[in-house]
């Protein structure tokens, strides 16, 4: 029996939702069983669940970076699985781990997002700039990121996955390393991506994220369970 998560109304007519159907994994040991869930375009979903549940995971293979092992993942019917392990150009992430370039700066770590889709470089260094004042860190686009402190490289990490603006933006853990003040800002950015009609998944620990959002999925030992 697949494990469905319950996301509420279908998405409005002409927006895509993401879907995973009967999604398995298995990696030495199984770490999602099973797992059916849609992800719609224009709200904002949390998936929750603790440690080891299987989030990460399962917010890898939504957005294209892992291959299931059984199971689809589609958006518009196409398949989020490309064969490479490089997400579809309207994918964007924020990942727990940043993934931030330590020699860059902080404008240059977002900049580059833009450069990689064919945006000549002053026109993404602009953007970047206004991406980094969506976060309120604007005047440290020239630091390095080895210099910035968790929180700071967390928000440059969210300038980076939203300055495309992506049809998909999966973020996982976008705010833990923040305060209440900064983490009220970056949830309102993540609404504004949903109100233009994105597909927006945050994975989260923090009850109170979880509570801003419109849908919730939780998942435990790689089951939706909610």
């Amino acid at each position: 029996m697949s494990h469905r998560a319950d996301t509420g109304p279908e998405p409005a007519a002409g927006r895509a939702a993401l879907r995973l159907e009967a999604i398995t994994y298995v990696a030495g040991r199984t770490l999602l069983d099973d797992v059916s869930v849609t992800f719609p375009a224009g709200r904002l979903t949390a998936l929750s669940g603790p440690s080891g549940s299987g989030k990460t995971t399962l917010m890898s293979i939504a957005g294209g970076l892992l291959q299931a092992t059984s199971g689809t993942a589609e958006l518009d019917g196409q398949d989020m699985w490309t064969g490479s392990g490089d997400p579809r150009p309207e994918v964007a992430f924020v990942l727990q781990v940043y993934g931030l370039v330590p020699i860059l700066s902080a404008r240059e770590n977002v900049s580059i997002a833009l450069r990689a889709r064919g945006v000549a470089p002053a026109d993404a260094d602009e953007s970047a700039e206004a991406a980094l004042a969506r976060f309120g860190i604007a005047d440290l686009g020239e630091r390095q990121v080895e210099e910035l402190s968790g929180g700071q490289m967390q928000r440059v990490a969210c300038a980076r996955g939203f300055v495309v603006g992506a049809g998909v933006l999966l973020a996982d853990e976008p705010t833990s390393e923040l305060d209440e003040g900064n983490r009220a800002v970056v949830l309102a950015e993540l609404r504004e991506e949903a109100a233009r009609g994105a597909v927006v998944v945050v994975a989260t620990h923090d009850p109170a994220v979880v509570d801003a959002c419109d849908l919730h999925i939780a998942l435990d030992e790689g089951r939706v369970v909610r």
